[in-house]
């Protein structure tokens, strides 16, 4: 027979993970990321000139965490829509807990991981192209 766990119990992971975000967000919202010499460079951006997938992506958090949804669309569409994304696993995983004390489990079929690869590719690729401009940090609007 299964032991019954309390609600708070089961919420525990889920609640530790947003408590560790929640710092994290916290503190890029209060250090900010457009003053040069707070966060370390990237790297590929550094050597060769190229706009990884995360370029903007602290940049944009920074806006989320001050409000501004404009701002951080401009800064990294795709880190934002990757936001989103978690919240709502993250949604998911408080639900599955409560209801039945379950984890979070994402099984993704193969051809997703391709089309998530796929998406991220695109996105670095137009980005660093001269019509993809408004994909680049803080070029959009």
């Amino acid at each position: 027979m299964r032991e019954r766990v309390s609600p708070p119990r089961r919420l525990a992971a889920p609640l530790g993970v947003a408590a560790g975000l929640a710092a994290a967000v916290a503190y890029v919202g209060a250090v900010d990321p457009n003053r040069p010499g707070r966060y370390p460079a990237c790297p590929l951006l550094h050597w060769t000139g190229l706009y990884c997938p995360a370029c903007g992506g602290l940049r944009g958090l920074h806006a989320l965490a001050h409000g501004d949804l404009a701002g951080a669309l401009g800064a990294n569409a795709l880190a934002v829509a990757g936001y989103a994304v978690f919240a709502g696993f993250w949604t998911v995983w408080c639900v599955r807990a409560l209801r039945d004390g379950g984890g979070m489990r994402v099984a993704l079929r193969p051809w997703a991981w391709w089309a998530l690869g796929g998406l991220v590719l695109a996105f670095t690729v137009i980005r660093n192209l001269p019509f993809g401009e408004l994909l680049v940090p803080g070029r959009a609007g």
